[in-house]
């Protein structure tokens, strides 16, 4: 199947990282290279990570045209350090996170991340680790339970947990886990614009992958990463991940600890970084309506001062 993704916020991102020659930038989910050609084509070199080989292949031959100035590596994006490490690169210029599963992957029924086509319960962003069924199959109940409320915010956690781990042997399939968790859930209880499976199907995917430990690791990453200067953007498609890019960048921009009303800062509070988006910035309704999947994306960024 072609690795062909269609990259959201694409300008919104460019912008705020700024890409130009003489810096260079750290694509952590490359994709299909779309973020990656655009900092490249303002002249700026960059180094693409990705955990799934197939989606280095296909942004090494798109990108092949801009020759020295692009290289890619397939290793997930908490490796970062070791990845700049093997390259000489002590600090980069600008980060980019596009979280979230690649429309190529949740696409073909055999990545086994879409309950619209059934395909093998796999949703391994990699080739490595336990798939969703071995996940499902190791679980207790309980734990299985804890897994569908805190990384899916599902409410009927409990139910569903229950259904699924009565049946004789874990589902094998996409179709096979969405009707059960479907069953599962008192019809009255149905999401009104989701899938009934859908907060299960991110759940499962979310641990599968480790994702938010993923994220965890970059972000405390930031200071040995990035230059003075430099900026990083993070574009995040749910609350569990938006939530954390948040607090953060929050976190390590800091804040006068002065009374409120004070005219002149008695602290002496100086801050090593400066949140650039107080607000997330969200896609334009052309690209929504071009793109649905990109509805829920939130872009956050923060710079690099000293």
């Amino acid at each position: 199947m072609e690795f062909h993704h269609v990259t959201v916020l694409r300008d919104e991102a460019a912008a705020l990282l700024q890409g130009r020659p003489g810096l260079t930038l750290l694509d952590c989910t490359l994709g299909g290279g779309g973020h990656s050609e655009a900092l490249l084509t303002a002249g700026a070199r960059v180094v693409g990570i990705d955990r799934d080989p197939k989606a280095v292949a296909a942004a090494t031959e798109r990108l092949s045209r801009f020759g020295e100035l692009f290289h890619a590596v397939n290793a997930t994006f908490s490796r970062a350090r070791e990845v700049l490490d093997g390259l000489g690169i002590e600090r980069v210029d600008g980060i980019l996170l596009d979280l979230g599963v690649s429309s190529p992957q949740f696409d073909d029924p055999e990545r086994g991340f879409s309950f619209s086509q059934s395909g093998p319960l796999d949703m391994r962003m990699g080739t490595d680790g336990e798939t969703a069924r071995e996940l499902i199959g190791r679980l207790s109940e309980q734990a299985l339970a804890d897994v569908l409320f805190n990384f899916g915010e599902e409410r009927d956690a409990r139910r569903i947990a229950r259904a699924i781990k009565r049946l004789p042997e874990p589902p094998e399939t996409t179709g096979q886990l969405a009707d059960v968790v479907a069953a599962a859930i008192p019809r009255g209880r149905w999401p009104k614009r989701i899938h009934p499976a859908t907060r299960t199907f991110q759940a499962l995917r979310i641990a599968v992958n480790h994702e938010l430990d993923e994220l965890d690791a970059l972000l405390d990453a930031i200071p040995s990463l990035l230059s003075v200067g430099g900026r990083i953007a993070v574009i995040s498609f749910h609350s569990l991940e938006d939530r954390r890019v948040k607090e953060r960048f929050r976190a390590l921009e800091g804040r006068c600890t002065c009374p409120p009303g004070l005219p002149v800062c008695a602290c002496g509070f100086r801050s090593d970084y400066r949140i650039l988006t107080p607000r997330p910035v969200e896609p334009g309704a052309a690209e929504s309506e071009a793109n649905p999947r990109a509805r829920s994306a939130r872009l956050r960024g923060l710079e690099r001062l000293r």
